[in-house]
């Protein structure tokens, strides 16, 4: 065929000409351009294009199942290809049938069936085989077959059947009757004709009402009706079979049941009624939906469990019809295997075992494609097929074998078809098809054999999105013949080939595996030994990712669920409503009239109130352009299970019942047990009382009653979620009277009087009355020894308490008593001994003595009383202890050691403040002794005993009187110590609280403490009335350790201990902190811990001025603060810290504000300043003849008059918003002040907290700036103490926060801080 020009609007440039074509690829772009749909057909890998949902642009075409319009039908010819396959089906009287077939092609295909592999008819253009409601439906009963065929080839369908169906006659039956007793099991038949078709079964009653199915009553895959056993309910005369087939019913006659109860009850075990036999074997077809069933019978109700036996693994979500179906919707190959029904009760255990063997019809695992060739081509058609047993697998030619051809071309290998050198003539419909024994299959190809010169179909400058991980496809479509070869370049136009990930398929599109960002960039695909070329863009994105999964959820119902699904995506990937969720595979909706569903902005689904209804798979969806990610997990709904029913008495004797029930529902929560509760009444209120409880598998029980009681039953189920509401109750069941069968128990006397018998015991319970006229009979007699021989006397009482009067104190009686109702006497209780009333014992013990045990303890004997003095039950003896004050010993002691001294004063008065300790040891039972311990050393006891009974003590014994000896003392109360020198300390502290003795010393210990550890000097202090102590000598280098013990005739005692160190000689501070303000400058420092408080002197130089050195008053270096006032602003000035004429510390400061200015015209000589001088001379005068009368007076300073204004200042509220401003006139006021005294200077008024913008600078002991400046400084913090230590008194000038707090020398707080 020539070449020609194509001019349609498709073709391109020099890159992509088509200039040079075959005319047949110019109609094959125009099919594309214009678009009208006219048939489909495939081409072969090399030129189809595989345009991937990913590409940003659509190229605009596919050849793959392009359409065609009606301008090229007439050109390109195709072969056939059916369409519409025929379906078999069940032909039935006076209805039509009709068998669909069509196909498409070009020409228009011609079309004939064939019936069991005979010509049966041949159609023209309508392919459908229509079979009349008039015709005889026998002649059309067979197999069918549709070809479709043209000039090009035949297309085969796949095989359909006409069955026909006629409607059975119906059989006359007698009418069945069945009658059982209570208990027994039932088989209830439902035979269809033998003929029939295809049909349902189910039972109803007179109403067509259906009968109500349970484990106990189950329906068959037979049809038949099981009931594992009969109750009288289940009496009846109208169990109705209906039989319907396709639009016919066939209604049985009616069967009745009579079912006579039964008293004796009796346990059936299980027996398996449906399969028969302990074994069965089942074939099942892959794919289609298959039963095993499992129908025991047997008292009570057997359950049934399903496992798999090579798993040993129960099966409860595949259950059916009440437990008694395995149910298997579209069974696979794994399912092949061994299954085993267990049907259990109270009685026994029955088991059977199905072997289900599973099949398969042939099936395609891989059908070969219609597709276009060049000649020349080797094309190979797979066509691989898989069924139980293997399928025959067979080709054929237009519906022909093609064993009928002898083309040496041609080959089968391995189900393959291979066709070499292919020719135009090649071009036809090819039949793979696959028989087994369950069925047939079989598939069209065409191979459309065409010849075209080169050319790339895929469009130029393509560009390509992916996401990473992915595998990404370049396409390049290059259509000719011979067949084009094509290479892929990258940007450095290496062969995209080289590197290990990328590969070129057949159809010659690149193909790069997990691919990354790396991979972005520009390739170009070239057909070799030609100048076409097409360049593609690839841009690599991040991949969807859902970061937080949601997770399957066991939810209450009532409560709310969230399931969570937090995703990121690429930026670029941005777009709204990129999460969906679905429930069960439906789209999940907001709706803004109801917050049944929220979804949040992170992902997060939440359902509100979960229902019953809202269980399910929930799947969260992140779909962009490029990749969808999808995370699925299932809300289970559970609640509290539905309260059984169907409660039923039975067996019924006078003291026994039996009750049954049925499981209510467990929604999706497996019943854990029941509690049943019973109501028995007995002439009182009703009340609900559980009685027993079971496991879940058990819902049958029985039940001992009372006598003359009503009874009502009812039951509440359990599951983990909780307790069902309660079933509905039983009616009554009324006992009838008896004799009573219990005696009282906890017969006693509780006699409280001498002249009194009391008799007391527990009221039966009013269930063990038995009858009615309920009433207890007392006996009672003297006991041995006290008449016994007297008979009995006896007393009907209603209550639990009888009283016996006139008896003699505390003398024993036999008692026993009775339940007697209107029916007759109860048995008599075992006979008890009580008595009548105690009084109080009339003897004391005798003989008593005490001797020491310890210096804490003495020991306590006696002489027990006689029995017949106690007048009641001996509960024990009681030791009366009493502590003496002993002052006469005590002096005696002191005064033998220290006549007329302190020590015999003072310890004369704590004597005096002993308390007088008084308590009771009860010695239990028949003892005659005891210790009594917990005793003071060095004190006078003392004891007397008595016996005592229930009613009290007797006598008290003669008093006896004990002194116990003296014991080593506490320790002192206190040891604190000050410190004079650095070299000196004098201790303090107070004689112990308990001496336990006489004083007659103290030891003193101490030590340095060196590395953690120390060695000791014991100093004996032999005056024990000393509380002082000085130690010279020591080290102030170190921290000592002090320990003091007191001393008595029996030793040392405990010690008081404490550890500290002597206080250094104070200087003044060499780092001050310095605050400016505009007209003050506040000094602080942080004052030495172990240093006494020195008293220095703050002097300052206006070096503006050039005047000498200004000297302020003493300062305590332990107060921390001080306020240098009454200074000009803007001006420089030198300040230093001086003590007995050395200078501590020296620093340079300029305050805030600006600098007064100075005058430079000359005015001396003027009148007006002549005067003003005067004025200010005799004004100086004034106020220096006040200052002389007040040192006068009051020395250097009035502290009062400070303090008072202190005081004033403090009073004063200070606003928050005054905190840290400057007043101006308290400023001309500090100025108008200037010194007039030598060493006193007027303190400014302003507190502290009026500076908030000072300026804080730190200076060395030479002066040099070290500090920087900052805003306000804290104060120095406190010591131990609450504030600065000090041994002297604080400044009369700076009376200011933070106040300095004087130290007295102790160094108490030292030792705070040093431990």
């Amino acid at each position: 065929m020539a070449p020609a020009q194509c001019q349609q609007p498709g073709c391109r440039g020099p890159r992509g000409s088509l200039r040079h074509q075959h005319p047949l690829l110019c109609f094959l772009l125009l099919a594309i351009v214009t678009g009208s749909a006219l048939g489909d057909f495939e081409i072969h890998p090399q030129y189809k294009r595989k345009d991937s949902p990913r590409s940003v642009r659509s190229s605009g075409y596919s050849l793959l199942h392009m359409p065609w319009p009606d301008a090229i039908k007439k050109v390109v010819k195709m072969p056939p290809t059916v369409t519409v396959q025929p379906l078999s089906v069940i032909a039935h009287e006076n209805e039509a049938v009709t068998l669909e077939c069509e196909a498409s092609g070009n020409p228009e295909p011609r079309y004939r069936w064939e019936k069991d592999g005979m010509l049966f008819r041949d159609l023209e253009e309508i392919g459908d085989l229509v079979v009349n409601k008039s015709e005889t439906l026998n002649a059309f009963e067979g197999r069918y077959r549709c070809y479709a065929s043209n000039e090009l080839g035949t297309a085969v369908s796949d095989v359909a059947e006409i069955t026909a169906a006629f409607v059975p006659a119906v059989m006359k039956h007698t009418p069945e009757r069945f009658r059982k007793e209570e208990g027994e099991s039932l088989t209830m038949p439902c035979d269809p004709p033998p003929d029939a078709p295809p049909h349902k079964i189910y039972w109803t009653d007179a109403d067509i009402q259906r009968v109500h199915t349970s484990e106990r009553v189950t329906p068959g895959l037979d049809g038949y009706l099981y009931f594992a056993n009969l109750i009288p309910s289940d009496s009846r005369n109208d169990y109705t079979c209906h039989i319907r087939y396709h639009r016919n019913m066939i209604i049985q006659e009616a069967i009745t049941l009579t079912v006579t109860p039964t008293n004796s009850f009796q346990r059936h075990p299980p027996h398996i009624l449906r399969p028969p036999n302990s074994h069965s074997s089942y074939v099942a077809l892959k794919g289609q939906h298959f039963n095993l069933e499992c129908i025991p019978k047997g008292l009570p109700t057997p359950t049934v469990t399903w496992k798999r036996k090579d798993s040993n693994q129960e099966l409860p979500h595949r259950t059916m019809n009440h437990g008694r179906w395995l149910s298997f919707s579209g069974i696979a190959e794994s399912d092949d295997g061994e299954y085993e029904c267990i049907a259990n009760n109270t009685a026994g255990v029955a088991t059977h075992t199905y072997t289900l063997k599973v099949e398969a019809a042939p099936y395609f695992t891989k059908k070969p494609r219609s597709l276009l060739y060049t000649p020349g081509e080797t094309v190979r058609l797979e066509c691989q097929v898989e069924g139980i047993p293997t399928p025959v697998l067979t080709w054929s030619i237009n519906g022909e074998p093609i064993s009928d051809f002898d083309e040496p071309r041609r080959k089968v290998s391995k189900g393959a078809l291979i066709l070499t050198d292919v020719k135009t003539s090649d071009t036809a419909v090819y039949q793979c098809e696959a028989v087994n024994k369950h069925g047939t299959i079989l598939s069209n190809t065409y191979i459309n054999v065409v010849e075209l010169p080169p050319q790339i179909l895929t469009e130029d400058n393509k560009k390509y999105m992916w996401v990473a991980g992915k595998t990404a496809s370049l396409e390049c479509s290059a259509f000719g013949s011979p067949r084009p070869k094509v290479l892929w370049e990258n940007e450095a136009m290496e062969p995209a080939q080289s590197h290990a990930r990328m590969s070129q398929t057949v159809d010659g599109s690149l193909t790069i595996t997990n691919v990354s960002a790396e991979d972005s960039g520009l390739y170009l695909c070239s057909v070799i030994n030609t100048n076409l070329s097409i360049a593609a863009e690839l841009e690599i994105l991040n991949r969807s990712k859902i970061v937080t999964p949601p997770h399957n959820l066991r939810v209450r119902r009532g409560d709310n669920a969230i399931m969570t699904c937090d995703f990121v995506v690429d930026p670029r990937l941005e777009a709204p409503d990129l999460l969906h969720w679905l429930k069960n595979g439906d789209d999940i909706n907001e709706h803004p009239e109801d917050d049944k569903y929220t979804i949040f902005a992170n992902g997060s689904l939440k359902i509100t109130n979960v229902s019953l209804e809202d269980a399910g798979s929930y799947t969260c969806e992140v779909a962009t352009a490029l990749d969808t990610e999808k995370a699925s997990a299932s809300i289970t709904v559970v609640d509290k299970p539905f309260p059984p029913g169907g409660l039923t008495i039975s067996a019924q004797t006078e003291r026994s019942v039996s009750l049954s029930w049925v499981a209510g529902r467990d929604n999706n929560s497996p019943l854990t047990a029941y509690y049943i509760e019973m109501e028995e009444a007995h002439g009182e209120g009703p009340i609900w009382e559980e009685v027993k409880h079971v496991d879940a598998d058990i819902t049958q029980v029985e039940f001992q009653l009372r006598p003359y009681g009503a009874y009502r039953f009812r039951v509440i189920a359990e599951n983990d979620i909780g307790r069902s509401h309660a079933s509905q109750a039983t009616p009554a069941h009324q006992t009838p009277p008896a004799i009573p069968e219990h005696f009282p128990k906890g017969i006693r006397s509780e006699s409280t009087q001498p002249d009194h018998l009391v008799i007391a015991w527990q009221e039966m319970d009013k269930r063990d009355h038995y009858g009615p006229d309920f009433k207890y009979q007392v006996s009672w007699r003297p006991g041995q020894g006290h008449g016994h021989g007297h008979g009995w006397d006896s007393q009907l009482v209603s209550g639990n308490r009888f009283v016996v009067n006139g008896t003699d104190t505390f003398r024993p009686f036999e008692i026993k008593l009775k339940a007697v109702n209107s029916i007759g006497d109860g048995p008599d209780s075992p006979a008890i001994i009580g008595h009548s009333g105690e009084d109080v014992p009339l003897e004391a013990p005798k003989d008593v003595t005490l001797d020491l045990l310890n210096g804490t303890a003495i020991v306590v004997k006696w002489v027990p009383v006689p029995p017949q003095t106690v007048q009641g039950h001996l509960k024990g003896y009681r030791i009366h202890v009493r502590r003496l004050p002993s002052p006469g010993r005590q002096r005696r002691h002191l005064l033998e050691r220290w006549p007329g001294t302190e020590a015999g004063r003072e310890h004369e008065q704590g004597d005096d403040l002993e308390e007088q300790e008084e308590r009771v040891l009860e010695v239990l039972g028949y003892k005659e002794e005891a210790v009594v311990a917990g005793l003071q050393f060095f004190s006078t006891y003392e004891l007397t005993v008595t016996v005592f009974n229930s009613k009290g003590d007797g006598p008290h014994s003669t008093p006896k009187s004990i002194e116990t000896p003296e014991g080593a003392p506490g320790p002192p109360i206190f040891l604190e110590f000050d410190s004079p020198s650095e070299t000196e300390l004098i201790l303090h502290w107070r004689p112990p609280l308990k001496r336990n003795g006489v004083l007659t010393a103290y030891l003193l210990q101490y030590g340095p403490i060196v590395n953690g550890t120390t060695s000791l000097l014991e100093v004996p202090i032999n005056d024990p009335t000393k509380t002082d102590y000085r130690l010279e000598h020591l080290n102030p280098q170190e921290f000592y350790y002090f320990s003091l013990q007191g001393k008595t005739a029996a030793g040392l005692g405990e010690s008081t201990k404490m550890k500290g160190a002597t206080l250094l000689d104070g200087v003044p501070p060499s780092l001050i902190n310095v605050t400016l303000g505009e007209g003050y400058a506040n000094l602080s420092w942080t004052p030495g811990d172990r240093y006494r408080n020195v008293v220095f002197q703050v002097h300052f130089l206006n070096k503006n001025a050039g005047t000498e050195w200004e000297i302020l008053d003493e300062v305590n270096s332990n107060q921390g603060f001080f306020q240098l006032p009454s200074l000009e602003p803007g001006t420089e000035y030198r300040l230093r810290s001086v003590l007995n004429n050395s200078t501590y510390w020296e620093g340079d400061i300029r305050t805030n504000g600006p600098a007064l200015s100075v005058l430079n015209t000359n005015f001396a000589a003027q009148g007006w300043f002549i005067g003003l001088i005067s004025a200010c001379v005799l004004l100086l005068l004034i106020l220096l003849i006040l200052c002389l009368i007040k040192r006068s007076k009051g020395g250097k300073y009035s502290v009062k008059d400070k303090e008072e204004g202190q005081g004033d200042s403090e009073g004063r509220p200070i606003k928050d918003e005054q905190f840290g401003e400057y007043s101006d006139n308290d400023e001309k006021r500090t100025m108008s002040q200037p010194s007039l005294c030598g060493e006193s200077k007027l303190g400014s008024e302003d507190s502290l907290a009026e500076y908030g913008d000072s300026v804080d600078i730190q200076f060395n002991e030479d002066g040099s700036f070290i500090g920087q400046y900052s805003g306000r400084r804290e104060p120095p913090h406190a010591g131990p103490g609450g504030g600065p230590e000090s041994s002297g008194a604080g400044s009369p000038i700076n009376n200011m926060p933070p106040q300095s707090i004087s130290f007295n020398n102790s160094v108490t707080g030292i030792l705070d801080r040093s431990n």
